[in-house]
């Protein structure tokens, strides 16, 4: 059994990432463990707030129902406040993400997988697969808290595959998809760069066709941020496994060259 940290920037990102793999892995018998860096406070607000309910207060309890659906042991918070998209004043408030240092944002994360003594971390490539700040800080948190645990973790990327969505776009427009319907992944995302990793930048594909009910759960859990999970949620069924049956990652240790297979076990 390998024990393996999920590292994400807001609560709903794992179900729309990795959640596939998360609900695999644990069905095998591996634990699974996951890390929100953020609170999610600058995301959707509901129209269904309790009196008193605050936006995090709902998210983390949105958190907690993905987690059932996935299997996942054991959720924790690192405590920062969401940054914020590119630009916005939020990137540099106090106790935001986007500002914290690598050194306490990676010993905090590196003291949940010493806690553990985590097998496997998972984050994000380089630019957190669309720009958001907060997605390109997992990135670099990711990798300084690896150096920093007692047992240096096995470092994977969760990606999207470029290549894969392109490839569905043209079929989607070829199709008569609108604009609105159909999504290029090669126009400039939060960061002036285009989606996710080219396919040979790609280590690892895994194969979670028959977590999809799981993902599905998963997304579901987090209502408030309705704009988001409903556009993925109304897909068609066909659509919807085509983008999410497989997950994708970098493996910064082994390179590019992709591969099929799990790649969540023990160093």
């Amino acid at each position: 059994m390998a024990t393996i940290v999920f590292f994400h920037a807001h609560p709903d990102d794992e179900a729309s990432q990795t959640s596939g793999s998360m609900a695999r892995a644990a069905a095998q018998g591996d634990r699974v463990v996951v890390v929100y860096a953020t609170n999610g406070e600058h995301g959707e607000v509901p129209d269904d707030l309790l009196p008193g309910e605050t936006l995090v207060e709902r998210r983390r309890k949105e958190a907690t129902k993905s987690a059932a659906a996935l299997g996942t042991a054991r959720i924790e918070w690192l405590g920062y406040s969401d940054s914020g998209m590119t630009g916005w004043d939020q990137n540099a408030h106090v106790g935001a993400f986007h500002t914290a240092t690598l050194t306490d944002a990676g010993m905090r994360l590196a003291q949940i997988l010493d806690r553990e003594d985590a097998d496997v971390i998972v984050g994000y490539d380089w630019h957190g697969g669309y720009g958001h700040p907060d997605h390109v800080k997992v990135h670099h948190v990711l990798h300084a808290a690896a150096k920093l645990a007692a047992r240096p973790p096995r470092v994977l990327e969760s990606t999207m595959n470029r290549d894969v969505t392109r490839r569905l776009y043209q079929e989607a427009v070829a199709a008569g998809a609108t604009e609105e319907q159909a999504w290029d992944p090669d126009q400039p995302m939060d960061d002036g760069n285009p989606f996710g990793s080219n396919e040979y930048e790609i280590t690892w594909a895994v194969d979670v066709h028959k977590f999809l009910p799981q993902k599905r759960a998963a997304l579901t859990a987090h209502a408030s941020q309705k704009t988001d999970i409903e556009s993925l949620l109304s897909m068609p069924e066909e659509a919807f496994t085509a983008a999410f049956g497989t997950e994708y990652y970098i493996e910064p240790a082994l390179g590019p060259g992709m591969r099929n297979g799990w790649p969540f076990t023990r160093s």
